[in-house]
């Protein structure tokens, strides 16, 4: 709980005090992309300025275009078409937050999901914050908006803290800060960078956890994260399980590159060419008086009938 209300804070430093103007009810200004403008000029005779960001505008959906450094890239098309039903019923309840681009033009700054639910539904004018910011902050903007939600997958979180270092040019203090995450939690989120692409694809899709793939950061070979990470969603492993897999291969190995070394030439030579042919999996032994065992390793039936193919497909 104390997290979530750290990020939150995160969140408020940066737009102010929209979050707190949902709290407690806030007022539409204007049906028209100047009526901020306008109901400022009124409201300062008045002696009761409001500046932008505090007020809501409804801005025609016409006039409002994607954030082209959006974090998020994919959308639940069945969870937009709940929201867009739950939006004709009851409208837009929480505004998106805009910036001005040009009189007439407007660029969302967080709140797209809610931008296209409306679009599906067939609003006509959407109820926004207008506020002023660069293209850095903006894009920090909606990274932590982003952040904020309780949905995003691990790798997600990742490339989110990653393009806050690398486009927002913050430290890894500055962006734990922002974001209302110890420096620790975000070191970790970020090392799952490291992963190869498929253990990466299997850990966003929630086909194994991050408890495995920070077993699986212990492999440096890619070849062998994916070989593992295979097994590990083939046999449905527990993080144990993987653990001593991985404390098991890493023995093998060092035996086996022991092994190698010790090898004369020819030998080497016969391991480099067949070994290509079953992804290295394939070990040879020679005692001194020159006899020995060419072994090739597998983890199932279905590695072996792969095995088989490859030698049929390659007349050996």
């Amino acid at each position: 709980m104390a997290k979530k209300a750290a990020l939150g804070k995160g969140l408020e430093a940066l737009l102010g005090n929209e979050l707190g103007d949902l709290k407690q009810g806030v007022r539409y200004v204007s049906d028209t992309p100047y009526g901020m403008e306008q109901v400022q000029t009124a409201e300062k005779e008045a002696g009761n300025v409001e500046t932008p960001g505090q007020m809501i505008s409804e801005i025609p959906v016409s006039q409002i275009e994607p954030n082209p450094f959006q974090p998020r890239k994919e959308f639940d098309e069945e969870a937009l078409s709940e929201l867009a039903s739950s939006i004709k019923t009851l409208g837009l309840i929480q505004p998106i937050t805009v910036r001005r681009i040009n009189p007439t033009k407007f660029q969302i700054i967080s709140g797209e999901r809610r931008y296209r639910a409306c679009r599906m539904a067939g609003v006509e004018k959407i109820p926004a914050y207008i506020r002023e910011t660069d293209d850095v902050g903006m894009l920090e903007m909606a990274i932590v908006e982003n952040l904020q939600r309780e949905n995003l997958d691990p790798i997600e979180i990742a490339l989110s803290f990653r393009r806050l270092i690398e486009e927002c040019r913050l430290t890894q203090e500055e962006m734990a800060e922002r974001v209302g995450k110890k420096r620790a939690s975000v070191t970790n989120y970020l090392r799952l960078l490291k992963l190869s692409a498929s253990a990466q694809y299997a850990l966003k899709t929630g086909k194994i956890s991050v408890g495995h793939a920070k077993v699986l950061l212990g492999i440096e070979d890619e070849a062998m994260q994916d070989r593992l990470c295979e097994e590990t969603i083939a046999s449905d492993l527990s993080v144990r399980q993987l653990e001593q897999k991985v404390r098991k291969t890493g023995s093998e190995e060092k035996k086996k590159q022991k092994e190698i070394t010790e090898l004369p030439e020819p030998y080497m030579r016969v391991l480099e060419r067949i070994g290509k042919f079953f992804d290295n999996r394939i070990s040879l032994k020679r005692n001194d008086s020159g006899k020995g065992m060419m072994t090739i390793h597998f983890e199932s039936d279905k590695e072996v009938e792969k095995f088989l193919k490859v030698l049929e497909d390659n007349d050996i």
